[in-house]
């Protein structure tokens, strides 16, 4: 496959704000692909641009000239491209630009685009869906005097590797969720934050008893339950050796962080906690983990989606579960090395959305193809159901 132009220009994500989509001409036809915004960044993950997003417009177009004379024939081929932009563009910019291309490579091949990735052709699965059910933290905003979780996602997780059964338990459960809000918390406008989850003034620990109502009753025929777990983002609320809360108003020590944790798994049988410190802080999230070994706890602002920092918690024993943000990286190639690294020390991949996203769906190509253990995604709005419905459309083709 022959690219003959490359562009690019700017497109509002689901906040209403500015991020990147990039076009590409090629023999086969023009494609495009556009990038996420994180809102809750880690300090380590990659910067989206290398200045701003207007040079890497700039850039891109300047570059056209040399893209066109490489020949695309297989995944491993965006190594030349990276090698032409390298220090150019920032992640954003890089996985817009290196997605449009596998797009174009598998029209090309006939492929979808999952099978550039993976060489298997059967026992593939499906990943777990992860739905944000209830949002607080830096995702979601309120007026000046009112309450949200300090935890900023409160997640569903049907049992089942079925998409399709998945997506409905999850529709159903949020549903729900509406009805109990509206029953327990008399500030509830209906409202939803950033990634389309309610928003509540309920602090955290009695948004887990909502979660648990869900739990306890919403199942179908075949049985398929919900696992429940949370996002606590723990960097957006750490500040001077300690975790300040604002719902009830109050801070915490490591150690104190740590017990609280404990108890809410143990009491609520938590089966994810993502981010439960902060981005530093390895050897607590090791403490945590060696208490609950049949838990995931998954590493998000800890590891950004980053080779060395994966090492480093591995080594530390700190999680057995990771976050990919193919956008916290850019490099493709490199998001490969970081999977592989992670399966090669038993540790569970949850492929990533952000919280300003777009209706781009290849996502869910990514996780498929790279046969992630988990699809975190949302649950409802237009631009998290895309990636939800292309998984979708691969199971029902396999």
């Amino acid at each position: 496959m022959k690219i003959t132009g490359v562009t690019a220009k700017s497109i509002l994500d689901s906040r209403k704000e500015k991020t990147v989509e990039v076009i590409i001409n090629t023999n086969v036809g023009v494609f495009s692909a556009s990038a996420p915004n994180g809102k809750s960044k880690g300090k380590h993950e990659a910067k989206p641009y290398r200045k701003t997003l207007e040079e890497d417009i700039k850039t891109i177009k300047k570059f056209s000239d040399y893209f066109s004379e490489e020949i695309i024939e297989k995944f491993e081929d965006l190594r030349r491209i990276e090698d032409i932009v390298d220090g150019h563009i920032g992640a954003n910019t890089l996985f817009a630009l290196e997605s449009a291309i596998l797009k174009a490579l598998a029209k090309e091949k006939k492929l979808d685009v999952w099978q550039l990735i993976t060489q298997k052709s059967d026992n593939l699965r499906i990943p777990r869906l992860v739905g944000n059910c209830i949002g607080g933290g830096k995702h979601t905003s309120v007026d000046k005097d009112g309450k949200k979780p300090d935890f900023q996602e409160f997640l569903l997780i049907p049992e089942t590797n079925s998409a399709i059964q998945a997506f409905d338990i999850n529709l159903e459960a949020k549903f729900n969720a509406q009805f109990i809000l509206q029953n327990v918390d008399d500030k509830f406008k209906n409202k939803k934050n950033d990634e389309d989850a309610w928003i509540t003034s309920l602090d955290d620990k009695r948004v887990l008893e909502v979660l648990k109502d869900l739990k306890d009753n919403i199942w179908d025929e075949r049985r398929l339950y919900l696992d429940e777990g949370v996002d606590v983002a723990a960097s957006t609320i750490y500040k001077r050796k300690k975790y300040h809360y604002e719902n009830p108003k109050l801070d915490r020590t490591p150690e104190e962080q740590l017990s609280y944790l404990s108890n809410l798994i143990k009491n609520f049988h938590l089966f994810y906690i993502e981010d439960p410190f902060h981005e530093e802080d390895f050897e607590s999230f090791a403490k945590l983990l060696k208490k609950f070994p049949d838990r995931l706890i998954v590493g998000d602002d800890l590891t950004v989606t980053n080779y060395k920092r994966l090492e480093k918690a591995i080594e530390m024993k700190s999680i057995n579960a990771i976050i990919i943000k193919p956008n916290q990286n850019g490099s493709l190639l490199d998001v490969k090395r970081v999977v592989e690294l992670a399966k090669e020390n038993n540790i569970k991949t949850v492929f990533s959305h952000r919280s300003g996203e777009t209706e781009e769906d290849i996502l869910a190509d990514l996780a498929f193809g790279f046969q992630a253990d988990f699809l975190k995604c949302g649950i409802t709005g237009k631009e998290r159901e895309a990636k939800i419905k292309r998984l979708i459309e691969i199971e029902k083709s396999l």
